[in-house]
């Protein structure tokens, strides 16, 4: 599948594409809202000694719009180009940079921050883009709700991002990623996800790769090959698999419902995949969702991510996996991360993996 897109501007210039099913075309109008100009006061990254990591401070994201009523979502809809963020009668996919975002000001400028920061507070203006990714016109659906080829259209729209961003001067790592539910901390409940070009490579993937880059000296092997082929071994978390992917809950789960999906072969990311590929990969991730779905008597709460690697030296051990996460433990009870977890980073989890893998296959 390839697709190009309809490349429009809302009227406080940021760009919106639109990404448009076979046989169809969405006809965009003109954005006539009134919207303050974009502030030239970007977001900061501050270097945090301890920890040896960058934080985004980002304080225009207090303005952010929270919890509207249906009738005024801003992913809605705007045939009149008044109301919303989507000027148009209709669409298929869109995406936008956000209006209140925690990283921008990649435009083309070269851009690094420094690997060994000099003594004091070091602090860095803020270099990266953040783009909301609409998955359909339907207030009311999900990612799981979608049929085949829309649910497709979405996967190609990931991979279209994920290739620009990755060109973009500065951007170090792509994050495509869908926060869903109100317990998860979701303000708009329109059916939507986000993109992150980062301009670092952010703490769990710096660490993921040193411990595979270990693996490898210790082993030869690579390490996310190994874990999949023990999980298949093993098949007692194995949730479903096709030609090209396998879905199962991972043996040392940290959060009461945790799936990854992997591919069975070497890919740093969704540019590496064929459209066959793609296709296995799309019907696998939207069973896995509509399971979860099904798990209790209401659409679960969860945050899904593309984990995605770039094909540099210092990378060359990733591999492209997704992985869904909820913090629902049961019918009736969310886990929230305590001290243990959200201080000390030593997860306890509620549920025992194979439970919850044996849960979804009978499902």
């Amino acid at each position: 599948m390839t697709t190009t897109p309809t490349r429009w501007t809302l009227a406080d210039g940021r760009q919106l594409l639109f990404f448009d099913l076979p046989g169809h075309h969405c006809a965009p109008v003109a954005d006539r809202r009134q919207l303050p100009a974009r502030r030239n006061a970007r977001s900061e990254l501050r270097y945090d000694r301890i920890s040896g990591e960058w934080v985004m401070v980002a304080a225009l994201r207090q303005d952010r719009t929270y919890k509207p009523p249906a009738d005024q979502c801003p992913l809605c809809p705007g045939p009149n180009g008044l109301t919303s963020e989507i000027p148009a009668p209709d669409y298929d996919v869109v995406v936008f940079e956000n209006r209140f975002a925690s990283l921008s000001g990649a435009d083309g400028h070269p851009f690094r921050l420094p690997t060994e920061p000099g003594p004091g507070f070091v602090c860095q203006p803020s270099h990266g883009r953040c783009e909301v990714v609409c998955f359909s016109a339907d207030h009311t659906g999900s990612f799981a709700d979608l049929d085949g080829r829309h649910a497709r259209l979405v996967v190609e729209v990931w991979r279209h991002r994920t290739r620009d961003l990755l060109g973009c001067n500065g951007i170090e790592q792509v994050f495509c990623f869908e926060n869903r539910g109100e317990e998860i901390g979701v303000t708009l409940t329109h059916p939507h996800g986000q993109i992150y070009g980062y301009p670092y490579v952010t703490p769990h993937t710096e660490a993921t790769l040193r411990r595979a880059h270990a693996h490898r000296a210790s082993h030869g092997t690579n390490l996310f090959t190994d874990l999949l082929e023990h999980e298949i071994s093993s098949g007692a978390r194995i949730l479903a698999r096709t030609d090209s992917f396998t879905a199962f809950v991972p043996f040392a789960a940290r959060w009461p419902v945790e799936v990854h999906i992997f591919s069975h072969r070497s890919a740093h990311n969704l540019l590496d995949f064929d459209d066959a590929e793609l296709d296995d990969f799309t019907e696998l991730y939207r069973m896995v969702l509509q399971r979860l779905d099904r798990l209790y008597d209401q659409p679960l709460p969860y945050m899904a991510a593309l984990h995605q690697y770039s094909d540099t030296e210092s990378q060359r051990e990733g591999r492209f996996h997704a992985q869904v996460i909820s913090t629902r433990r049961s019918a009736t009870r969310l886990k929230f991360l305590a001290s243990s977890e959200s201080i000390m980073g030593a997860f306890i989890n509620d549920v025992t993996p194979e439970s919850l893998a044996q849960a979804l296959r009978e499902l």
